[in-house]
């Protein structure tokens, strides 16, 4: 019975997460520049742990009932989504961003993990996928077996986001080549964008 809900929640998690979003899409970026990988790999499975435990524990359900909370962060996200399509257009243009070496300028690891923590705690399609989805599945599993189910999700976030950010130096022999980092910049680009107009369902006026 223990195994199986862990198993349950590691195949729930994997099977939500691995869908590339706005999160995901900056961790492989991160993976082939090499840059804060492990700390910024740290972040999104802490932040995984925690909202998944509090929608176990039920924080979903008052979430559920706070449109003014889901509005105001569905705006902000649309804001920031489009302002960071725009960078990755710029950055597609520009001929220094196609280097993966240790010549290129390192990011502040503040602005990594401040991308991150808007990436993660202000786009509302986390809250969705981790307090609602998986925190409300396990929510409803027997009290003695919610730290299993809690485990299982834990350990499939964990085995998804170092595979990406470390994984992604297989890919870096390819994206020496400009093109290839090019057309990174421009779907990262259009993925903002795409996310950003998804997120205009949420708002209720």
């Amino acid at each position: 019975m223990e195994f199986d809900t862990l198993l349950r929640g590691f195949i729930i998690t994997i099977t939500l997460i691995v869908a590339i979003g706005a999160q995901n899409a900056y961790i492989l970026k991160l993976g082939l520049l090499r840059q804060h990988v492990l700390k910024a790999v740290l972040f999104c499975i802490f932040s995984d742990i925690l909202l998944i435990s509090a929608g176990v524990l039920g924080l979903g359900f008052l979430i559920k009932g706070e449109q003014l909370f889901i509005n105001g962060i569905a705006i902000f996200g649309i804001a920031f989504l489009c302002f960071y399509a725009f960078t990755s257009f710029k950055s597609a243009l520009k001929n220094e961003s196609l280097k993966i070496d240790d010549q290129i300028k390192t990011n502040p690891l503040r602005q990594v993990i401040t991308l991150l923590f808007v990436f993660t705690y202000l786009n509302p399609h986390t809250y969705l996928d981790t307090v609602l989805l998986i925190g409300g599945i396990g929510a409803n599993i027997d009290e003695s077996m919610k730290i299993y189910f809690i485990v299982g999700c834990s350990l499939a976030s964990s085995v998804w986001f170092l595979s990406l950010g470390f994984g992604a130096r297989l890919l870096i022999p390819l994206f020496k080549k400009p093109i290839t980092w090019k057309v990174l910049d421009i779907s990262i680009g259009f993925l903002m964008l795409y996310i950003a107009y998804s997120l205009k369902d949420l708002i209720v006026l």
